[in-house]
């Protein structure tokens, strides 16, 4: 194996940020931790919320290494110093990282609270980093609680977690809490760029916003995508590359399968599916696609028009939603994908009935005893209410140019 080869580390880990600047996507929290440190308002315990690979641990470095510098707590820091590298690269005695699916028993963390009253070896301050901290088990929380709340003043705890449902309450309350949030498409694409430029990698926008879609607004996602990509097409990537190696539906396919739903063309959607299957594409992944597709159109749909409700379009995301997770079941996971896009089709033919009545309303000029229909006919005999109804849709008729 070559020098080079040996040496090689991944785009993820080269592009990590060294500096508080060079994080994207999260200038709330890194606004707020430079202004604390700054101020000298430094809290004894964090906790760092969000999807993962939205910078969490990069933070939680950064602030232990804002903290320990030489002349330090400073915001702006020398990332070539002594201390700042050792960080870096998980050689500091002072800053302890934890695995908290692997270190979750009540004895580690009893044994965490014993070396806790050690005075740092070389930095300001002895700070613990546990990472996915909602794996300590319950026992373990309430070991750590008493230190938690009074820990030593040269201790500080950072927690990373995924799932901030399954931290107790208890160890919550104790702690500053920051949510980390899914990078946007454009932040994503242009850190993208960037990386790409300088690495010599040659990309298609249209490539860009695959990798950004699969990625799912986590930036090592993206880098990852990106890096193992560039390895499969020898640096030089186009959107046919990425849609092959992650069995996904181009764009365009996706707006003409949703077109035909709206339009209610069953055999134009069994002839997509068709295309879709023999071009291998993930099923499952299609239909998170369509669903992410048809918010995206939805929220541009409402932000542009108020008059023209886009009830059919609300009605075949909710089917595709209640039901994606369908094509994971059964044997035939083809049937699962056709059906569900048949049935969202057909859903969305039916119209809500208050929609209905809204309309037939805006248009009581035209048939004025609708209304009084409408509200007295829950009260009438079931026979009564059957001509009321049959007269209630030959209107509706009318309305439609039937």
């Amino acid at each position: 194996m070559a020098e080079n080869d040996r040496e090689y580390r991944v785009i993820a880990r080269r592009w990590r940020p060294k500096t508080f600047d060079e994080l994207v996507g999260q200038d709330h929290i890194v606004r707020t931790l430079k202004n604390a440190i700054n101020a000298g308002k430094i809290a004894h315990a964090y906790l760092f919320v969000g999807p993962h690979g939205t910078g969490k641990t990069t933070m939680a470095r950064l602030l232990a290494t804002a903290l320990n510098v030489e002349n330090g707590p400073s915001a702006s820091f020398d990332t070539n110093g002594e201390i700042a590298t050792e960080i870096a690269n998980g050689s500091c005695l002072d800053v302890i990282e934890i695995d908290g699916a692997s270190n979750n028993s009540v004895d580690q963390i009893r044994n965490l609270r014993e070396e806790c009253q050690y005075t740092p070896v070389k930095c300001l301050y002895k700070i613990y980093i546990i990472d996915e901290v909602h794996m300590l088990s319950n026992a373990a929380f309430n070991a750590l609680l008493k230190t938690l709340e009074e820990p030593p003043v040269h201790v500080k705890f950072i927690f990373a977690t995924t799932e901030a449902t399954k931290v107790l309450p208890t160890v919550t309350s104790r702690c500053q809490r920051f949510s980390f949030r899914p990078v946007n498409d454009v932040t994503l694409c242009q850190k993208l760029r960037e990386i790409a430029d300088h690495e010599g990698i040659k990309v298609s926008d249209e490539a860009l916003k695959l990798i950004v879609r699969l990625a799912n607004g986590g930036v090592r996602d993206a880098q990852s995508i990106l890096d193992q990509m560039a390895a499969f097409c020898a640096n030089k990537i186009e959107e046919v590359n990425i849609l092959s190696a992650y069995g996904l539906a181009a764009d365009a396919k996706l707006d003409e399968i949703i077109s035909a739903m709206r339009s209610g063309n069953y055999e134009k959607i069994l002839s997509l599916s068709d295309e879709v299957v023999s071009s291998n594409c993930d099923l499952y992944r299609v239909l998170c696609d369509l669903e992410t597709r048809l918010h995206a159109q939805l929220s541009r749909l409402l932000s542009t028009s108020s008059e023209n409700f886009p009830e059919r379009e609300i009605r075949i995301l909710e089917a595709i939603h209640r039901s994606k997770d369908d094509t994971k079941s059964g044997f035939d996971e083809r049937t699962n994908f056709e059906s569900i896009l048949l049935h969202a089709t057909e859903q969305s033919q039916t119209r809500a009935i208050d929609y209905i009545l809204q309309i037939l309303r805006k248009q009581s000029s035209q048939f004025p005893d609708i209304q009084e229909n409408t509200a007295t006919s829950s009260r009438l005999p079931k026979s009564t209410q059957d001509l009321l109804r049959e007269n209630f849709h030959a209107k509706i008729r009318v309305l439609k140019g039937e």
